[in-house]
């Protein structure tokens, strides 16, 4: 079993296997649209290299919009020491914390190649569009045009052409939300209690 296609494919590529594919569940439940829409983007990621987070601080180094960063790693001091002044790292935040930066952000930005990305789809559920890098996960839980954009290159130029393009397109928070719906919790558990029961009778069935 794996938590996306893309992994899936990585399966097959190394192990020469198949894999099911389940998507990891949102809590729908706890997050949810609310509170004032404001003026930020935001990203919500371990700050790690592979995230790269750098390529979203040196976009927003060219605009005057603010950025907020959440989350906490290893690359947090050397971002924040050569950040310009319109980008904000918040640390880790408990998750009442978390969830009202996802209502009030314009959008999330997934900077990185991600295996699958729970974050698109937290933000999603509270009606927040998503600006992905076109690879990995996120094409498996962003619609585009409908419930984000994606950028088709790991470069500044690229994230910037994105965000010139996001200030043209209106976005409706239900659809948004209505799309994370589909990667909620009974989703989840009713495919793989399926799937842990098909595959308890093949054992049975070898014995």
């Amino acid at each position: 079993a794996a938590n996306s296609k893309a992994v899936a494919a990585r399966i097959r590529r190394y192990y020469g296997r198949t894999a099911e594919v389940f998507h990891p569940p949102v809590d729908a439940d706890f997050f949810q649209p609310g509170g004032s829409p404001e003026d930020y983007f935001l990203i919500v990621s371990a700050l790690v290299p592979y995230k790269r987070i750098e390529l979203a601080v040196e976009a927003f180094r060219r605009r005057k919009d603010s950025l907020k960063i959440v989350g906490q790693g290893p690359e947090f001091k050397r971002l924040r020491r050569s950040a310009p002044q319109n980008v904000h790292f918040l640390g880790q935040v408990g998750d009442d914390e978390l969830r009202s930066a996802y209502q009030g952000a314009r959008a999330l930005i997934m900077p990185g190649e991600e295996d699958f990305g729970i974050n698109s789809l937290e933000a999603q559920a509270c009606g927040t569009p998503v600006i992905a890098y076109g690879r990995g996960g996120a094409t498996e839980t962003v619609i585009e045009n409908s419930t984000g954009l994606f950028f088709p290159r790991l470069t500044t130029e690229s994230l910037l052409d994105a965000l010139d393009i996001f200030q043209a397109v209106a976005f409706n928070k239900q659809e948004i939300r209505a799309n994370a719906e589909r990667f909620a919790r009974p989703a989840f558990q009713a495919g793989m209690a399926a799937y842990i029961q098909d595959k308890w009778s093949e054992f049975q069935e070898q014995l």
